[in-house]
């Protein structure tokens, strides 16, 4: 008898990560001029669900090559998305992961992270995930041979995962057409990277950069950068410009994804895609490609989904 055939070899969760689809928003942008298309990279098809995926991925695979092994314990602070992503790839991967989040983060991510077998260091809600950066750098302080503090808001090899995948993506994706590029700053890293990256190819790409209208909004996992701590892989020099969204417009804008297009994102996107359109409306022609960071499946017990109708 001869000998059985393999089978191939199947991709682990890690495997999963990136290679996103790039969808037109005909129906949202069908008012803009026709020499004018608009784009958003769906970032909620990674595994995990968000963008975060590629930048948690990015971070332990720069750490492992630094040494990393599997007795310490991975340490960040987050309000969801990057802490959802590192809880999976860690168990995917056989790491432990702790995580120090706002006491206020919703019911449904907390129940995300335990399930993942993330634990989790609560601080108080007022301090916002500034607070939860100082919490993880104490604790990691404390007990440096115990906890791999990753913190993605200095961590190079969050905006480089961006520039190495994200960013690349794009570009085939337009077939080097893109013109403009518009996202969100929060860790800053998808901006920085993707911008750096298409800045490579075309120094004529424009990059816009998106923050709430103040501090205090309810965008999740955006920081409005004047009055929050910056993080240290930001460059300001960067940005060829930065718009401001309010809290209600990302809101609406939310719903009108879901209800235009049928794609259900998180608020964040909607702040991204209320910036695009006004960008779109501005210009006579172009590629405009915005990001969805994530699915909205977290979301839908916020009440402005009520609303609207």
């Amino acid at each position: 008898m001869g000998s059985a055939a393999k089978p191939p070899k199947a991709p682990r969760v890690a495997d999963l990560i990136g290679h996103t689809p790039l969808l037109r928003l005909d129906r949202l942008a069908a008012h803009v001029a026709p020499q004018v298309q608009v784009y958003a990279k769906a970032e909620f098809r990674n595994p995990g669900g968000s963008v975060k995926d590629r930048a948690a991925l990015g971070m332990l695979r720069a750490a492992e090559r630094s040494g990393l092994t599997k007795d310490r314990i991975l340490l960040d602070a987050t309000s969801g998305n990057t802490g959802i992503a590192l809880a999976m790839i860690g168990a995917s991967e056989g790491y432990r992961v702790t995580l120090c989040v706002p006491a206020n983060l919703s019911t449904e991510r907390k129940r995300i992270l335990r399930a993942y077998g993330a634990e989790l260091v609560l601080t108080p809600s007022s301090d916002g995930t500034d607070g939860a950066q100082r919490a993880a750098k104490a604790l990691a302080a404390s007990e440096p041979h115990r906890y791999r503090y990753l913190d993605q808001y200095n961590n190079e090899a969050n905006w480089r995962a961006h520039f190495e995948s994200t960013g690349p993506e794009i570009w085939e994706q337009t077939a080097g057409t893109v013109t403009h590029l518009v996202a969100c700053l929060g860790t800053t890293g998808t901006f920085v990277g993707v911008g750096r990256y298409l800045k490579k190819m075309n120094r004529n790409v424009r990059l816009v950069g998106v923050q709430p209208d103040s501090p205090f909004h309810g965008i999740e996992g955006v920081k409005h950068l004047e009055t929050a701590l910056v993080p240290g892989i930001w460059d300001p020099n960067l940005a060829d410009e930065i718009m401001f969204v309010a809290t209600e417009d990302a809101q609406a804008a939310t719903r009108r994804i879901a209800r235009t297009e049928g794609i259900l994102v998180g608020t964040s996107s909607g702040a991204a895609l209320d910036a695009a359109l006004r960008l779109a409306e501005r210009i006579r022609e172009g590629v405009l490609v915005t990001v969805f960071p994530d699915a909205g499946t977290s979301y839908l017990g916020e009440r402005y989904w009520e609303e609207g109708r």
